[in-house]
């Protein structure tokens, strides 16, 4: 039996990932990505597993981000997250499509393929990041999140609406989704809450909602469409659940941590292998001036509103809503299954998505993290003080 390195070579990965992210303070879905487009170019292929698990780990990521949206919140800030949502997807999709087919001269099809897939903002790559730095938790970062959704659900739509070819089978999935997502809506509490499954080491709630995802999965691939949405708004219908009493809320953060340990990492590994540093470099101008022209649109379409409506962090939403990376991707692979694009087109369009994942990401983080995250570390840091007084022992009284 011939052994697999590759599985070797990923731990290895995953783990180096989890070092460097604790050393110098980047998130670990950047040094991922980057550990994975050099192991890609450097001849690691990605196996069926692997590109499932990634798949899966996508959704895993975005129903987690559904769950940790204050609905209250989205309901009393829709305005806010509407129109930074929707200027987010529509200004970099104009621009985008106009570049390409009116300077670049790609066809109107590949066009508007190029400008779906750089109009998106990744939910997963913005949910990663607002978790690890403690953001998820603010009214900022929930704001972020809320209209991150927006901007992904105007993708998911222009997608549909221009090129899917709606059948029976598409219908079953929507059928199926809503159905599903009624079902566990309704009777999830019982699942959460049930002394039957409390404190079991086989974690039944993580695998129960590990299978209704595979569920949605199946079939948005039989429906050809998207189970990133029904994944999305079904977090956010649990989302009250999780934030209910303490059991739900372990619950949440045990689904975190093994989503953490292997699945995320994994999908954002197998996203950097997707890179061809040569592809790229035969067409270096075009991937230059569309990761600037993305980054542009994507500024003139949300620093604006957010510095209107997130004052204490309007930079910041700016360069994490210019990040890109599933709908991206699909958008690109969708294209280039249906011939709309070639290799080297879809090379150029994922390389500027994940470029866009990297660079945006460690420019917020390292310069303009925002003043609510500032309030939260002296927070943590006059815990810890106090913490580490009352530990010290009482001075001696005089005799």
């Amino acid at each position: 039996m011939k052994a697999d390195l590759t599985p070797l070579i990923i731990g290895f990965l995953i783990y180096l990932a989890s070092l460097v992210s604790i050393r110098f303070g980047f998130s670990v879905a950047i040094i991922e990505i980057v550990l994975g487009m050099i192991a890609g170019n450097l001849g690691l292929k990605p196996e069926g597993w692997m590109l499932y698990l990634a798949s899966f780990g996508g959704i895993l990521l975005t129903f987690m981000a559904g769950a940790e949206i204050d609905t209250r919140l989205m309901k009393e800030k829709f305005k806010e997250s509407f129109l930074i949502g929707f200027a987010s997807f529509l200004l970099p999709f104009v621009g985008v499509f106009l570049f390409t087919h009116y300077v670049s001269g790609w066809d109107l099809k590949a066009a508007l393929i190029a400008g779906t897939a750089l109009s998106t903002t990744s939910l997963a790559v913005v949910y990663s990041v607002l978790v690890e730095t403690g953001l998820s938790s603010t009214e900022i970062g929930k704001l972020i999140m809320a209209s991150t959704f927006v901007t992904d659900m105007g993708t998911a739509l222009a997608l549909s609406l221009l090129f899917a070819k709606p059948t029976w089978y598409t219908a079953a999935f929507i059928a199926v989704s809503i159905g599903v997502i009624f079902l566990v809506d309704k009777f999830s509490l019982y699942i959460l809450r049930s002394r039957f499954f409390s404190n079991k080491v086989v974690e039944p709630e993580i695998k129960f909602f590990f299978l209704v995802l595979l569920v949605f999965m199946y079939f948005a691939n039989i429906g050809e469409g998207h189970a990133v949405l029904p994944a999305f708004v079904l977090g956010l219908l649990l989302s009250k659940h999780f934030k209910e009493q303490r059991k739900t809320k372990v619950i949440r953060d045990r689904l975190r941590t093994v989503a953490y340990a292997l699945i995320t990492p994994i999908f954002f590994i197998v996203g950097g292998m997707k890179i061809s540093f040569f592809l790229i470099a035969s067409a270096f101008t075009l991937f230059t001036l569309l990761f600037f022209l993305k980054i542009a649109t994507k500024f003139l379409g949300v620093y604006f509103l957010a510095k209107k409506f997130i004052p204490g962090g309007s930079m910041y939403t700016t360069l994490l809503m210019s990040t890109g990376l599933t709908f991206g991707t699909i958008a690109s692979l969708f294209g280039l299954n249906l011939g709309l694009i070639n290799q080297i087109q879809y090379s150029v369009l994922v390389g500027v998505v994940v470029a866009t994942a990297v660079i945006p990401t460690f420019i917020a983080q390292k310069w303009f993290m925002p003043a609510e995250m500032e309030d939260l570390t002296e927070t943590a840091n006059g815990r810890a003080s106090e913490t580490a007084a009352l530990a010290l022992p009482l001075p001696e009284e005089d005799c």
